[in-house]
């Protein structure tokens, strides 16, 4: 008889077919927030009027706006986030944008907690694999306020208490977890998402996706996960192409936003496999976005655990519309479909990366627990030959 745990996130809500600005300050009066202070982008804050709506919204509530965050969230973006947020000691944030601010808020806030003003502070906080396999998982103090989030792409890093952080002088990123770094509440706006890229839009699903198949595929299977992540790739089977085909659809777009939260519900819940983890190192050594990496990786990793996870494919295939089981296949034809990377070259990633990549990946929890032992740094650079 299987045994098993599922942890639910400190999340209240998920609120969807309301105005973003409307939603926003409900949630801060839900919350008696009097100080909020907005974590975005510099795209969405100097080039839209997005982030000046939110502002006007909440009128004299707001307390401060930090537009620094930069992708992979490397380690001194995240101080500056939280030197910015202590400065104007608020008592909410609103993150508005996608992982990458999202990413940032979770591990300012542990920052935060625990009064850390150096990057090199944050090394005794990240997420280990112990060299008997086991998880090494920091105890984290409760942040001095909690982040709310405003979505706009697909990544779900909205409906995780894990966040990802870059250490730019090795060049490896680390995870962190604190039971109440992630979103207090979730906000899903179509309407806000027409100002995120097309490319960053349908990468990110793909990302979400790769939560989804690496969920069903996990060496410890949830019957929760499994059933909200074939939900998730349902909807977007149906959702996504709609969204290209017209990127005004708002249905479409809210379809999208919401097989995103499904699909995200297994991150940090089970375990994932390969292409999370090489996806990791790969935005660690190249920059890649981690949307690029899952357009890449996912079709290969899942070509190599196929002999040991069949029966789990051959359910991810029948609902992507292939019935020969061929699940790698079928993403493989989404990912083409979409315009997007589908080879490491595509993107400029250099053979004589793959040592530093497969390195990195070494250190990552989610290899780890790949279905299929990853032996050594030998069977990545393999994965990496063939993706390239």
């Amino acid at each position: 008889m299987s045994s098993g745990m599922h942890e639910f996130l400190a999340q209240d809500r998920v609120i969807w077919g309301q105005a973003a600005d409307r939603a926003v300050v409900e949630e801060a009066d839900r919350r008696q927030a009097r100080r909020v202070f907005i974590v975005t982008s510099k795209t969405l804050n100097r080039t839209t009027d997005a982030v000046e709506k939110i502002r006007r919204a909440l009128g004299m509530r707001h307390v401060g706006t930090f537009d620094e965050c930069r992708e992979h969230t490397p380690r001194p973006s995240v101080i500056a986030c939280a030197d910015a947020m202590r400065a104007a000691d608020p008592d909410l944030v609103l993150t508005f944008g996608g992982g990458t601010a999202i990413d940032t808020v979770k591990v300012a806030l542990i920052a935060l907690a625990h009064g850390l003003t150096a990057p090199d502070q944050l090394d005794d906080y990240h997420l280990r694999t112990n060299p008997d396999g086991s998880r090494h998982v920091p105890v984290v103090k409760p942040p001095p306020f909690r982040q709310i989030v405003l979505s706009t792409t697909l990544s779900a890093a909205e409906f995780s208490n894990f966040g990802g952080c870059t250490d730019p002088v090795r060049q490896i990123k680390h995870g962190y977890t604190g039971r109440e770094i992630g979103a207090a509440s979730v906000i899903l706006d179509p309407a806000v998402t027409v100002h995120t890229p097309q490319w960053l839009w349908l990468s990110t699903a793909i990302r979400a996706i790769d939560h989804s198949v690496e969920g069903i595929c996990s060496i410890q299977p949830s019957p929760l996960i499994e059933a909200t992540s074939l939900q998730a790739l349902r909807l977007f089977a149906r959702a996504l192409p709609a969204s290209l085909r017209d990127p005004g659809d708002m249905q479409a777009r809210l379809e999208c936003l919401q097989a995103a939260w499904l699909s995200g519900i297994g991150i940090l819940r089970v375990p994932y496999g390969a292409s999370h983890g090489i996806g990791h190192s790969l935005g660690a050594v190249t920059g890649m976005s981690h949307g690029h990496t899952s357009c890449i990786m996912l079709p290969h990793v899942m070509r190599h655990n196929r002999d040991v996870t069949a029966p789990q494919q051959a359910r991810i295939a029948e609902v992507l519309g292939r019935r020969d089981g061929d699940a790698a296949q079928a993403v493989a034809d989404m990912i083409a479909t979409l315009g997007q990377p589908t080879r490491l070259r595509d993107l400029n990633v250099e053979k004589s990366q793959f040592a530093k990549i497969a390195e990195g990946a070494m250190e990552n929890l989610w290899v780890r627990t790949n279905p299929k032992p990853i032996k050594g740094p030998e069977d990545l650079v393999a994965l990496l030959e063939a993706a390239w």
